[in-house]
């Protein structure tokens, strides 16, 4: 059976628009040469971007092992996103960092979202996408998601 969009609910509709957003965002990033960067890359960059973490401050802020947070720096590391710098406090502990390549796309992908924010200004007008967004913002607050939004500490659900 066919799903028709206009019947969606407003969790299906933001969800699906989410992921309609972040599948146009992540084309954009392609054509820009980011071609192997993926959705969950965002989950770890999020706690980056105010500055180098230990793996074990980054995997508490993923709520997720050590190991897994490993894992994932490895692979961002092995792609060129990340590095690890010694921690000047601690000789012992290592902390994970942006590499230029990492502030690169963190910076393209900001401006692919402010395109795609004019953009849809522009062909559904202003008016209706910020009521839009106020609309999720909104919702954002009433479901009380909003704190862990401050904190960077939002991830998928599972």
């Amino acid at each position: 059976m066919e799903f028709d969009p206009a019947g969606a609910d407003l969790s299906l509709a933001s969800l699906f628009t989410g992921w309609a957003l972040a599948d146009e965002l992540q084309r954009r990033l392609v054509a820009e040469g980011f071609t192997d960067t993926r959705f969950a890359d965002g989950v770890v960059f999020q706690h980056l971007v105010g500055g180098p973490v230990t793996i074990s401050t980054l995997a508490e802020r993923m709520n997720v092992t050590q190991q897994a947070a490993s894992k994932s720096v490895a692979d961002l590391e092995k792609r060129g996103y990340l590095s690890r710098a010694q921690d000047p406090t601690d000789a012992r502990a290592r902390r994970v960092v942006l590499s230029p390549r990492g502030e690169a796309v963190i910076g393209a992908a900001r401006r692919h979202r402010a395109a795609l924010d004019s953009e849809l200004r522009q062909a559904l007008g202003p008016d209706r996408v910020e009521a839009a967004r106020l609309l999720l913002v909104d919702a954002i607050n009433h479901l009380g998601a909003a704190p862990a939004l401050r904190a960077r500490t939002a991830r998928p659900p599972r």
